[in-house]
């Protein structure tokens, strides 16, 4: 199939946007219409986007490289993927959407049959709190739509959470009261 110029895309759709019109349906004429001003508003959001980072000094680039910070822009990329034409792989997305999660996590494995990414939560954002996690997932979930639609859904994989330490209280003087003396010097330790 030949690629589709801009002049033939723009013709295809006045030809559209006129037979919706002569079929007399006056609402699906007006939603016709205001489809495509809603996608020019969208795909100019992308142009603009795209000048924009173009046109940032070649020391505010991510390695100086204009196409890197091309790539790592959610508007962007997002646009590149929906046409098939962004040139990283499916890995190489998923690792870039979650380099831009404000949590700790990684990927604990991502299955192309499925479009299931297991999620492992890290560092702080492992705590092993199910409240943390799932926002965690949820932010994932967020940047992987922009990035890597491939990833259709993400589990948390919770065989690898780190169980939160008992927390230590550490004071001087002794856990009950006692003749100043005697408590004279002493530390305690108390876990809960």
């Amino acid at each position: 199939m030949s690629a589709v110029t801009a002049e033939q895309a723009g013709r295809r759709v006045e030809e559209i946007l006129d037979r919706l019109a002569a079929d007399g349906d006056g609402q699906a004429c007006a939603a016709a219409e205001e489809l495509v001003r809603v996608l020019m508003d969208f795909y100019g959001a992308g142009l603009a986007r795209t000048l924009e980072v173009l046109g940032r000094p070649a020391a505010a680039r991510p390695g100086g490289d204009p196409l890197a910070g091309l790539l790592g822009d959610e508007l962007v990329a997002s646009l590149l993927v929906l046409h098939d034409l962004h040139p990283e792989d499916v890995p190489t997305r998923i690792a870039r959407a979650l380099g831009k999660v404000q949590h700790s996590v990684e990927s604990a494995g991502f299955d192309e049959a499925t479009g299931v990414l297991r999620l492992r939560v890290t560092g702080a954002s492992g705590c092993g709190c199910p409240s943390t996690q799932e926002v965690a997932r949820q932010a994932a979930a967020e940047a992987l739509s922009r990035f890597a639609p491939e990833v259709t859904a993400v589990e948390l994989d919770t065989a690898a959470v780190p169980r939160e330490p008992a927390l230590l209280q550490i004071g001087s003087g002794p856990p009950r009261a006692a003749p100043a003396e005697a408590s004279a010097g002493r530390t305690s330790v108390t876990a809960r």
